[in-house]
């Protein structure tokens, strides 16, 4: 089976919309994307033919681009299934349990709602990648819009599972911002000290931190780290008021 080619696309002010293609099927698949243009630019000078789109959920910087991405290439959209009203362009809904298809590539969905009700993640276990919207960040997790903490903490648990080499996909560039609050609730982590030397240099030099690991997570996330769902809540209360 052929190796997945994974392009990172940035949009807008810090968000990631990932292009994903099968050099052997020659699908490709965009995950979240905020605007259209960009990423028909990127997969026309690559020469790929988009053929679906995966949302993880319905925030508008994450689904504004499927309208036009779908009626420029006819392409199919999947979306969450809890959140069918508010991605109306949907054409196939998934949730926790189900399986979609990049050529060969199967992806397992999870349900992993706590930033949005009902979003959820795209794992692709026989490539080692995960693809989970706004609930993983490098060093951080997403906001508890329509959540509570004990369910980004069974997240985070979840997560947690995976091999350490397992690459995580998320969609924003909050790296640096995370990696600054996370010392100051783990000052002691050696790891997480030398980590945040590292992003500031390559943020400094404009370049992207993400995609993470789910190893360097287990090391310097302190939401990944949290021992249960009260101290996940209280230290994204603090991050909120940061």
């Amino acid at each position: 089976m052929a190796v997945l080619e994974i392009v990172r696309i940035p949009v807008l002010s810090d968000n990631y919309v990932w292009l994903v293609h099968d050099p052997e099927s020659f699908e490709t698949m965009v995950v979240d994307p905020a605007v259209a243009d960009p990423v028909l630019a990127e997969a026309d000078a690559r020469g790929w033919p988009i053929t679906a789109i995966w949302n993880t959920h319905w925030h508008p910087d994450h689904t504004g681009g499927n309208a036009d991405i779908k009626a420029k290439t006819g392409c199919e959209i999947i979306a969450p299934a809890a959140e069918r009203e508010r991605i109306p362009t949907a054409d196939r809904l998934v949730s926790g349990g189900d399986q979609v298809r990049l050529g060969a590539h199967v992806a397992d969905v999870w349900d992993v709602p706590a930033h949005t009700a009902g979003h959820i993640a795209y794992h692709f276990a026989d490539d080692s990648a995960i693809f989970v919207g706004d609930t993983l960040f490098a060093m951080g997790c997403g906001r508890l819009f329509e959540g509570t903490a004990e369910q980004m903490f069974a997240n985070m648990q979840r997560l947690g599972t995976l091999g350490d080499a397992t690459r995580v996909y998320c969609a924003h560039e909050y790296t640096l911002s995370n990696a600054r609050f996370a010392v100051t609730v783990d000052p002691d982590n050696a790891a997480l000290t030398a980590r945040l030397a590292e992003v500031e240099a390559a943020r400094a030099a404009g370049e992207a931190t993400v995609p993470t690991t789910i190893g360097a997570e287990r090391a310097t996330n302190p939401f990944l780290r949290a021992p249960s769902a009260a101290e996940l809540g209280r230290i994204r209360a603090l991050k909120d008021a940061a």
